[in-house]
Formats: structure tokens, C-alpha cells, sequence
């Protein structure tokens, strides 16, 4: 029961994390601007990129993640976690792919409020205005959910470590970890 704990149910709700905090972000904006949110993606193609993007990411990231955390007895399988480093530094373009938008957006607005020739209404310049705030609110969002699976990891492992009985993880000017050296009784 505590093998199957420790190596596959601790690895599958850790993962289960980062989505757990979409859902709760999402839930914890007003009706309103997520159904404006939602009509606005709809025609904007940075946002679908920006999403898109960040959805593959994601979904690599946490593959990589719920692997990184499989704990093999004497350690766990760090063949990913190159590729979770490097794809959570891939998560810093989000927002600025999100202001690239943003900035997009505003000179759209600018455009369309010099071609009139006269004075606009100010609802008018809101209504022109905030198709450019959903691409920050794209890249906000992609980038924060695709920094939680290193974070997963790194938490995930010290726990499921504790759990197994096995020692802490070595210190970089500690000699390393040697599994052999590992007594049967925690193997």
C-alpha cells in the first residue's frame, strides 16, 4: 500500500496541482470578465498563439514533472529534469508575447480613433481598448501556470523522499549519493 503511494499516487496528485490552481484563478474572476475574456479570444490570434503555446508547453511540462517524480526505490528518474528546467525558462516569454499584443492592440485603438477624424465617445475608446488588455491577461496566465510544474517537482520530491524513508537529497558540496550505499531496510 505505501509502495503504491509512494510511486504512483503521490506523483498523479502532485501533477494535479497546477491544475488545480487554474481552475481555482479561474473561479476567483468576476462571471463577467471571463465571459468578456472568452468573447474577445474568439477573433484575437495572439491570444491563440499565446494559448496554444502554452498549453503544449504545459502539457509536456507535466509529463516531464509526473516522471521526474517517480521514485525508483533508490532515487528518482532525473533524465527530465534538463528539459522541465529549460521549458520553465520558456514560460518568461508569455507575458511579454502578452504585451506584444497589448502593445498591438493600443496602436489598433489608435488607428481606428485617428481615422474617425472627430471626437470619439469615451465608451467607444473602451470598446476599441479592451481586445488589447486580453492578450496580457493570455500571457499572465500562461505564464504562471507553466512555472507550477517545476515548482511540483521540487516540492513532490522532498515529500515522496520523506515518505520512502530514503535521505535527503545531497548537498552540492556534500559527497553524493550513492545507492548502494542505501540500507536493505529502505531500499
Amino acid at each position: 500500500m505505501r509502495r503504491a503511494l509512494i510511486q504512483t499516487v503521490l506523483p498523479v496528485l502532485f501533477c494535479a496541482v497546477p491544475l488545480l490552481v487554474a481552475v481555482l484563478i479561474l473561479v476567483a474572476l468576476p462571471g463577467q470578465a471571463v465571459e468578456d475574456y472568452l468573447h474577445r479570444v474568439r477573433t484575437s490570434y495572439i491570444d491563440w498563439i499565446i494559448l496554444g503555446l502554452g498549453l503544449v508547453l504545459f502539457a509536456v511540462q507535466m509529463l516531464l514533472a509526473w516522471r521526474a517524480m517517480q521514485w525508483r526505490g533508490t532515487g528518482f528518474d532525473e533524465g527530465a529534469d534538463r528539459w522541465l528546467s529549460t521549458l520553465a525558462q520558456a514560460a518568461e516569454w508569455f507575458p511579454m508575447l502578452g504585451l506584444l499584443g497589448t502593445v498591438a492592440g493600443i496602436l489598433q485603438t489608435f488607428g481606428s480613433i485617428a481615422s474617425t477624424g472627430g471626437p470619439v465617445a469615451p465608451e467607444r475608446i473602451i470598446a476599441l481598448y479592451a481586445p488589447a488588455i486580453t492578450a496580457t491577461g493570455s500571457g499572465l496566465f500562461m505564464a504562471l501556470l507553466n512555472i507550477l510544474p517545476t515548482w511540483v517537482v521540487l516540492i513532490g520530491r522532498q515529500l515522496i523522499l520523506s515518505l520512502s524513508g530514503g535521505e535527503a537529497a545531497p548537498e552540492a558540496d556534500a559527497e553524493p549519493y550513492h545507492p548502494e550505499r542505501v540500507p536493505a531496510d529502505r531500499r
